[in-house]
């Protein structure tokens, strides 16, 4: 009869239970030489093996059982690992394909998101918004054109804390209406004495979204040619 040490035989086991269902290489070494070898091994042949190892051992000096049972734990632990491993992987997959689908359908609609600038159509104006941290005694919103001159001033007063709505009409100080392109919008507000900038909220076509490689990667294109995250957008209109 064919015997194997216990030493042998844990080795093999433990090689399984440490590496096995990675595939991973194994390497033994010794005085004369070293060797690495690459193996896979799935949970059949480590059950083959533990057969073997039970009906081939010494009678006479048993592996340990305690040692035995831990390395049966070890196999289980690995291979649960590996399975949620496995589970969590597809579920983010299938989450960031949802997630695409729905951003998708926000093609061709309107969001509130934050960025400074847009494309506006003066015949019909625009509302943005910005958030005021304090209450503020003076909050003014400017507005420039492409070409970076000042076209506008609105003035918002004091406004308390929160979201504040400004709405500008499409006209120049002097009143003309302007003519639709790509306008910047700079908001402040004076807080404690001290004028502080404050990040705005405009509207937007959306025109395409690009998915990323993770789930949180998710950009809109929009109407005016710059691109924003997902995650900044405010508000989705019609």
């Amino acid at each position: 009869m064919t015997t194997t040490t216990d030493s042998t035989s844990a080795s093999i086991l433990s090689q399984y239970a440490v590496s096995g269902t990675t595939g991973t290489s194994s390497t033994s070494s010794s005085s004369s030489s070293s060797t690495t070898g690459t193996a896979t091994m799935g949970k059949d042949t480590f059950l083959q093996l533990l057969v073997t190892q039970m009906k081939n051992q010494n009678p006479l000096d048993p592996q340990d059982n305690s040692e035995f049972v831990a390395q049966l734990a070890q196999f289980s632990s690995v291979e649960g690992i590996n399975n949620l491993n496995d589970t969590v992987s597809g579920l983010a997959t299938n989450y960031t394909s949802t997630q695409a689908l729905q951003a998708s359908a926000l093609v061709g609609h309107s969001v509130l998101a934050q960025t400074s600038s847009t494309t506006v159509d003066t015949s019909a104006g625009l509302t943005g918004q910005f958030d005021l941290a304090s209450a503020s005694t003076d909050a003014t919103v400017k507005v420039y054109d492409a070409s970076g001159n000042l076209v506008k001033n609105i003035d918002l007063g004091s406004q308390a804390a929160g979201t504040v709505s400004f709405n500008w009409d499409g006209t120049n100080n002097e009143g003309t209406v302007l003519s639709s392109g790509t306008y910047k919008f700079v908001a402040s507000a004076t807080v404690d004495g001290s004028e502080v900038a404050q990040t705005t909220y405009l509207p937007s076509t959306v025109t395409s979204v690009t998915v990323g490689s993770t789930s949180g990667d998710m950009t809109l294109k929009l109407s005016d040619g710059s691109s924003v995250a997902l995650s900044n957008v405010k508000t989705i209109g019609s």
